[in-house]
């Protein structure tokens, strides 16, 4: 299962909104550097109104929703990269997620220390990169001096590896993170095996104070409107990347409440939808992730593949036997099914469809597969 990371400098809300987006209280969250050492992991269910809808329709026994996995890790501080605050070990822990939710503080509170001293979210992104960079510009030096030997006598994938350091090395020596930098299909698999820091997409969370998001919410000016355009901007620029705006601290006290609940409490702030889910969405697609959906009386069910999956694919994440004796997929879109409120007008209308093994599936498909094995 692909997994995001949360990370941040020490006391911006890091474990706060790991526990809001878990829906538990596993993680530690207290006024101090480092109350986080090793990571704590998480199953998160990715929010999906349309399972409801689908139940609804077929008469749903159950519902399954898709999820994917956060892992709250400890905040990084300025000389990560050459071991302080113990930057290596924290990471190592960034090195084995999929993607990353970096958490900026963009609320004052006298109370709760800031490691530099001041609010200045785009001076603490920067901070959170530079670490990254120069762990992955010595990883690059390290990678390039280990193939000169093999690129030397021919070796093919040493020299396409050298090749790939010199585009990286002067790119990160700029402040630039491996994901911006403009590569061919080979070379961006090449980049995999490298395990890079700052290859991984990120999502920008700014995690602002309770009245602060209901000020947002208004459109009205207030303390961190400033902080979240300044984020907005940069992650723009930057990272050709998406913003969300949490209250970490107010989605932490949802956790004990049923969702008609929590959305009475939100109503009673004047906010009228989570930032978490919003967050636990935009994090689904940015591991490249979508959903399919197949319903029955027996259950309606999420199903998650890669952006790009052809339908034999899609159909291996039910069972590799589904893969493997794939025949054809029955294919009707979520929209057009709602529209048309049955299978049967989806047949009637030529909505519902056979696809083939080509079939490069949508998100959003509801879809019974034909196999033999």
């Amino acid at each position: 299962m692909l997994a995001a990371g949360i990370v941040g400098l020490p006391n911006v809300g890091k474990s706060t909104l790991f526990n809001a987006v878990t829906r538990t209280r596993k993680a530690q969250a207290a006024n101090y550097p480092f109350c986080t050492i090793d990571p704590n992991v998480g199953m998160v269910v990715v929010p999906d109104a349309r399972l409801a809808v689908l139940s609804k329709l077929s008469g749903s026994k159950k519902l399954v929703p898709a999820a994917i996995e956060f892992v709250d890790i400890a905040g990084l501080v300025k000389g990560a990269s050459s071991g302080e605050g113990l930057g290596n070990k924290f990471l190592s822990h960034i090195r084995e997620v999929n993607a990353l939710v970096q958490v900026v503080r963009c609320f004052e509170d006298s109370d709760i220390h800031h490691v530099s001293g001041t609010v200045d979210p785009v001076r603490d992104i920067e901070v959170i990169n530079t670490e990254l960079i120069l762990s992955d510009l010595a990883a690059c030096e390290k990678r390039k001096e280990r193939n000169t030997k093999g690129a030397r006598s021919g070796d093919k994938l040493a020299k396409a590896e050298i090749a790939l350091c010199e585009k990286l090395l002067p790119h990160l020596d700029a402040g630039k993170p491996a994901s911006t930098l403009e590569l061919s299909d080979d070379e961006k698999k090449l980049l995999k095996e490298f395990f890079l820091l700052s290859g991984k997409q990120t999502i920008f969370a700014c995690n602002v104070s309770e009245a602060d998001l209901a000020a947002l919410a208004a459109g009205q000016d207030c303390v961190a409107k400033p902080f979240v355009d300044a984020v907005r901007a940069y992650a723009s620029a930057h990272f050709g990347t998406e913003t969300v705006v949490i209250s970490a601290q107010i989605e932490s006290e949802l956790v004990d409440l049923s969702e008609v609940e929590a959305m009475e409490y939100l109503a009673g702030l004047g906010v009228t939808s989570s930032g978490v889910n919003e967050l636990i969405r935009g994090v689904y697609h940015l591991l490249g992730l979508q959903t399919y959906l197949t319903t029955g009386e027996q259950e309606t069910r999420a199903w998650t593949i890669r952006a790009g999956d052809k339908a034999p694919a899609a159909a291996g994440v039910i069972h590799t036997d589904f893969e493997r004796g794939f025949i054809a997929a029955e294919v009707i879109h979520y929209d057009d099914l709602v529209a048309l409120g049955s299978m049967g007008k989806g047949r009637e209308t030529g909505k519902l469809r056979i696809e083939g093994k080509e079939y490069v599936m949508r998100d959003g498909d509801v879809v019974e597969f034909r196999f033999n094995v």
